[in-house]
């Protein structure tokens, strides 16, 4: 974990997502980069009885304005954040460990998080809440299915990190598997790793017993819980599971059904992207 990549949004989760990204940082000695991405002014607005009508000069100037000012709040809050947890900027000379820097991109964020993410070893966002445009669902989601890298998914109230008991929400998917392999970082560094299980939510493949296993081959301490499953949801049974053993991360496959039928029926991931209070790492 090497190179981590913060998205940074104005939202309740901002406080959140900077200290787990910091933590990790410190934890890793990694090279952390900012990134706020602005958005691109259209060249029309609306669309009248004659066709598509220009946005007013003073109108353009004004999102323009908005735009410069929250990347220049945001660039301050990075800055002032890092600089407080004793990140020296890269370029410093002489820098070595734990270094910050800071990225402006610009267009759709979930395109350039897609894009810009692939050279990251971790991206880290805030987790998406109901009722609210930021953090952004789209993000989320572009760096997830097109970064193909692991994402740290950070709730409001996960400011301070912890990595000493990690949680692997396991249903033999090979979603989870791949997610766990970019995780391994993650297990090796923590004191113990609780192989979980729901069994109406397995789908063929090893069970959590045979992944424990191997596990332990790696010299990692294990903990196998197989939960038989009741009238909760699949997700709603990892979280209370993970809240009862005191996990402080989850690892978790992320749409082993595919996202259109987990919007409309539900599924896993989604009830887990939609409650979790601490963070959760996922790829797909």
């Amino acid at each position: 974990m090497k190179t981590i990549l913060v998205n940074l949004e104005s939202s309740a989760a901002l406080d959140a997502t900077l200290a787990c990204a910091i933590g990790v940082a410190r934890e890793f000695g990694s090279y952390l980069e900012g990134l706020h991405v602005r958005p691109v002014q259209p060249d029309v607005i609306a669309a009248g009885a004659d066709g598509f009508i220009a946005a007013a000069p003073d109108l353009v100037a004004g999102f323009e304005t908005d735009a410069r000012e929250r990347a220049e709040r945001l660039r301050d809050t990075f800055e002032r954040t890092v600089r407080a947890a004793g990140l020296p900027r890269f370029s410093e000379p002489g820098t070595t460990g734990p270094a910050a820097d800071w990225h402006l991109g610009a267009g759709a964020a979930a395109n350039v998080l897609g894009s810009y993410g692939r050279i990251f070893d971790l991206i880290v966002l805030g987790r998406p809440v109901a009722d609210s445009l930021t953090p952004s669902t789209a993000s989320l989601e572009g760096a997830l299915f097109e970064a193909g890298r692991l994402l740290m998914i950070v709730p409001a109230r996960a400011t301070n990190f912890r990595m000493e008991r990690i949680l692997i929400s396991w249903n033999g998917s090979t979603e989870t598997a791949h997610t766990i392999g970019l995780a391994m970082p993650f297990l090796e560094r923590a004191k113990s790793i609780i192989v979980h299980s729901v069994e109406k939510g397995m789908v063929p493949g090893p069970s959590g017993e045979a992944l424990g296993r191997m596990l332990e081959r790696r010299g990692l301490t294990v903990e196998v819980v197989d939960h038989p499953g009741d009238d909760r949801p699949v997700g709603k049974v990892t979280l209370d599971e993970a809240q009862r053993l005191g996990a402080d991360i989850i690892v978790k496959g992320a749409y082993t059904q595919s996202r259109l039928r987990q919007m409309i029926f539900g599924g896993a991931t989604s009830y887990i992207l939609s409650n979790v209070e601490v963070p959760v790492l996922m790829a797909h």
